[in-house]
């Protein structure tokens, strides 16, 4: 039988320690004891990307990820990239080009879109379809999402945010 344990981690720059069974999904303890919504569960089985989020800097799906892994570690959630310049740029050309509808894609897609212009300051459209292959959306057809993340790659390289990252 599984014994709740205490699980300790950086969340968003924050210390959090939580109490939970080992095998509870990071997932369900952000959104439920942390009250951090902005991921979201799509599939549950790690194949939408709605419940992305960064794991001491790489990109994983929250609902493939038991909470006794996180240990120790630091994790990064949607909510921390208005404070991220990139992250804000992405979000407001989500808004400007209608990228975010219902909103259930929108996370996953900004933690990949981040990943991709981290790595490729001057992505072609394949480049970006790629970098986003991993996530799911239901409304947009996809088009106004990867518009968004080119007009979004061109002003961080515009405003320097970019500056320096390899195209």
């Amino acid at each position: 039988m599984s014994v709740k344990k205490h699980f300790s981690f950086v969340v968003n720059g924050e210390n959090h320690t939580v109490e939970s069974y080992p095998a509870n999904r990071l997932l369900d303890v952000l959104r439920e004891d942390l009250r951090l919504t902005g991921c979201k569960e799509g599939c549950g089985e790690g194949e939408c990307g709605s419940c992305s989020v960064f794991l001491d800097d790489v990109m994983v799906n929250s609902c493939l990820v038991p909470i006794a892994q996180v240990q120790g570690r630091e994790i990064r959630t949607v909510e921390a990239l208005s404070s991220d310049p990139l992250g804000k740029i992405l979000q407001e050309k989500f808004l400007e080009h209608n990228g975010a509808q219902c909103g259930i894609c929108t996370p996953g897609m900004l933690v990949a879109a981040i990943t991709l212009l981290r790595r490729n300051s001057e992505p072609t459209l394949g480049e970006i379809q790629d970098g986003l292959a991993g996530n799911l959306c239901r409304c947009t057809g996809y088009k106004k999402i990867f518009d968004a993340v080119a007009d979004a790659a061109k002003v961080a390289r515009d405003q320097g945010v970019l500056e320096g990252q390899k195209a």
